[in-house]
């Protein structure tokens, strides 16, 4: 057996249409299966396969993600654009939302910046940097992280 891909995420949310419109009107991703009346999940996909992301929900009242250093996941990238110019542009409309943007980051092969969901869930906005092969040199993957000046 060999994985191919990453074919999708689940995440468990507390309120599944406000988690819903956190990752359509604010993140842009297009929602392949809405929530409804009977049916507490939403799934988003960008066309490469049926879905990328599956919110399903628990409720407000389920246990939140652990801060901090903890086993299980730590954070969901999603990539937005090609240049530094669609991360200023993501960053001024997060900013326009007012979603606090919680860091930016310089890892060598990609450009990046954090911010959380509504239910705590760290997600990573990147681009891939143009020209840094890190496939002739997979020691780039471990360069030392940078900040990022957008």
């Amino acid at each position: 057996m060999k994985v191919q891909e990453l074919g999708h995420v689940v995440l468990y949310v507390g309120d599944v249409h406000k988690s819903a419109a956190f990752y359509h009107d604010i993140l842009g991703w297009d929602e392949a299966i809405s929530p409804s009346p009977g049916s507490p999940i939403a799934a988003f996909s960008g066309g490469r396969t049926h879905h990328e992301l599956l919110l399903i929900e628990v409720g407000e009242d389920a246990a939140p993600q652990p801060r901090g250093r903890h086993k299980g996941l730590y954070h969901v990238g999603l990539k937005i654009g090609d240049t530094d110019d669609d991360l200023r542009e993501a960053a001024d409309r997060l900013a326009e939302l007012g979603v606090p943007i919680l860091g930016a980051s310089d890892h060598t092969i990609s450009h990046s910046l954090y911010l959380r969901d509504p239910d705590g869930n760290d997600v990573e906005l990147f681009v891939d940097v143009a020209g840094v092969d890190w496939k002739s040199d997979p020691s780039l993957i471990a360069a030392p992280v940078k900040p990022l000046a957008l």
